[in-house]
């Protein structure tokens, strides 16, 4: 399966069905997005996971809604169901109002990513969307993300984020534990792997020079601080030292560029002969 529906299969299993208010919110959720269709009293969601049509039955059976039909149709899944009592709760105002606890704005926002979200496999590319119904609806699951620091966009009804780590903390937020896990398992080699190329591209001899001139100096830095001379060492030599130890893939002339009172690549590598001396 690919990591959109493994992440469904995952939320779809979160044992949170007594609950009864975090069922209504959650259901709620689903019913805001596109994959819904609204015919008179008949209310109609549609998808292709097998584990998010049972979950929908499962908020259906746990709102004492019984009087729902499942369909297969070649690969998509249907349930149907009679109930205009939800249909007059559809009102961005109403929802809000019902949304008043931590846990309820979660359920809400899992049923919105369960009822028409999709995650892209991170190896390719980070992007996560939700398509609504409505732009009402797309800005309300925004503003909800904002209150947890998790910034995303709105295009043409659909809320979408590109940010690796926002969609890490969105997982998070929705309960996708074990998502969360291997996505942060794929970002990290994906930005250790990016970071090697960057290595790579650079001309080979020079890094070499840069690498092991760093490694010296960082030892010698070490050794200072662990007699104790260190403290007692002059500022400009303290400075250069703290600022190499916090950058140790950084050129003498980046070094020099970084410091309160800039100076050149020849001053640079004097003042660590200087601490060599120590």
């Amino acid at each position: 399966m690919s990591f959109s529906s493994d992440l469904k299969v995952e939320l779809s299993r979160i044992n949170n069905l007594k609950n009864k208010q975090e069922v209504h919110a959650e259901f709620l959720g689903y019913l805001v997005t596109t994959n819904i269709n609204v015919k008179g009293k008949n209310i109609k969601f549609s998808t292709e996971n097998e584990y998010n049509i049972n979950r929908f039955a499962k908020l259906l059976n746990n709102m004492y809604i019984d009087n729902y039909k499942i369909k297969l149709s070649g690969k998509a899944y249907s349930i149907t169901f009679r109930d205009e009592k939800i249909i007059e709760q559809l009102d961005c105002k109403n929802i809000e109002k019902l949304l008043a606890e931590d846990n309820l704005k979660k359920a809400y926002v899992r049923g919105n990513f369960m009822g028409a979200g999709s995650i892209n496999n991170p190896n390719n590319k980070y992007h996560l969307e939700i398509i609504f119904e409505k732009d009402e609806y797309a800005n309300l699951t925004l503003n909800l993300l904002e209150q947890y620091g998790i910034n995303s966009k709105i295009l043409e009804k659909t809320l979408y984020i590109k940010d690796g780590e926002e969609i890490s903390n969105f997982l998070a937020l929705i309960g996708g534990n074990s998502a969360v896990l291997k996505f942060e398992e794929i970002r990290v080699f994906r930005e250790m792997k990016n970071n090697v190329n960057r290595l790579v591209n650079c001309e080979t001899a020079n890094l070499n020079k840069t690498i092991s001139a760093s490694v010296k100096q960082i030892e010698t830095i070490k050794r200072l601080k662990k007699s104790g001379k260190f403290n007692n060492l002059p500022e400009d030599l303290k400075e250069i030292a703290n600022l190499r130890l916090e950058n140790p893939d950084a050129t003498l002339e980046q070094l020099g560029n970084m410091l309160k009172n800039p100076i050149g690549k020849s001053s640079v590598s004097h003042r660590f002969k200087k601490l060599e001396d120590h």
